[in-house]
Parts: C-alpha cells; structure tokens; sequence
C-alpha cells in the first residue's frame, strides 16, 4: 500500500517536472557530470582524495526535489569507472511529512570497493537504505576525511544545493539504469 502510494506521489511529481530538468542525451549527461565532479573536487579536495581510490563513481549533477508536504524527486546521471561513463542511471523518490520548497541539488556517490560497485550494478533497482547503506558526509566534515578514515563501502556527497529545502537525504532513493 504505502509503495503504491508513494508511486501515486512519484508520478505526480514526474508529470510536473519541467522536461528540461531530464537530460536529453549521453553527451549532455557527460558534460553535465564532469562539471559537477570539478565543482566537487573544488569544493572538497579530500573528496578528490576519496574518488581517486573509489572503484566506481556515481554522479547526479542535477537532482530536482520539491514538495509541500508531499514531496518528490528526480535525476539523472552516469555510473564512471576509470573516469569514463558505463552506465547511465536515474534517482527518484517520494516522500510525504514535514518538507516545504524546492532545490536543485547535485549528488555523488563513491563506490569504496568492487564489492559495493558490482551489488550495484547487478541490481534490477537500487534503493539507498535498502540495499546498501550510504555513509553522508557533510563538506564541513569533508576537508578532514581521508581513504584511511573511512571505512563505508559507500560514501555520498550532496552539494551545490540552488534554492530551499529542508531534509537532505540519501535514504528511500531509487536508482536504477536508464538507456541513453
């Protein structure tokens, strides 16, 4: 019932978002993905550091979240191995309580370890809090973290946050591989 209803929600929310928020191709993915990786790796140098010895790198440049009450959002971006895109995917979730406004938010997912990495991929959808547990690190706390001092096999960033919104989360998202 309650999966229904937030489908219900989900749905909604999709048939409002503006077709632009959803990227039309492959390349405009990749260059929408590189430049939230540099403004990343400015923002959090030790986040560089993290990525470098990631065995993979899931980036969502642009994540569209807005609710009042009930809430929803989507994106879409590129799973990186070795720096070069493998795969494409896009997150969406929806929510109802205590939420008010709209953001614009990018997202970066490190997959630690090729254990991580391949659950991932070999999953038909993949939801954060369900089926794997996404370690949020907070760019206060990012200009101290290093490869030795954390030890999640999977570790996520949200930044560049554009407009307001109050509940930054990873948990209930669903992400799952789209063709481009």
């Amino acid at each position: 019932m309650i999966q229904r209803f937030q489908f219900v929600i989900l749905a909604t929310f999709m048939a409002l978002v503006p077709a632009s928020a959803m990227a039309d191709s492959k390349a405009e993915i990749d260059a929408n993905v590189q430049v939230a990786l540099d403004e990343f790796y400015e923002k959090a140098p030790a986040g560089k550091i993290l990525a470098d010895d990631a065995a993979g790198i899931l980036v969502f440049p642009k994540v569209l979240k807005a609710g009042i009450g009930v809430g929803g959002e989507y994106g879409e971006g590129a799973l990186l191995i070795g720096g070069q895109p493998v795969a494409y995917y896009n997150t969406a979730s929806a929510s109802i309580g205590f939420q008010f406004g709209a953001q614009v938010k990018s997202q970066v997912v490190l997959f630690m370890n090729n254990q991580a990495l391949e659950k991932f991929r070999n999953s038909s959808g993949w939801e954060a809090g369900v089926d794997g547990s996404i370690a949020l690190i907070e760019f206060g706390a990012a200009e101290e973290i290093s490869s030795s001092s954390i030890q999640d096999p999977i570790i996520g960033f949200i930044f560049s946050n554009r407009g307001f919104m109050y509940n930054l989360t990873f948990e209930g998202s669903k992400i799952t591989r789209i063709t481009r």
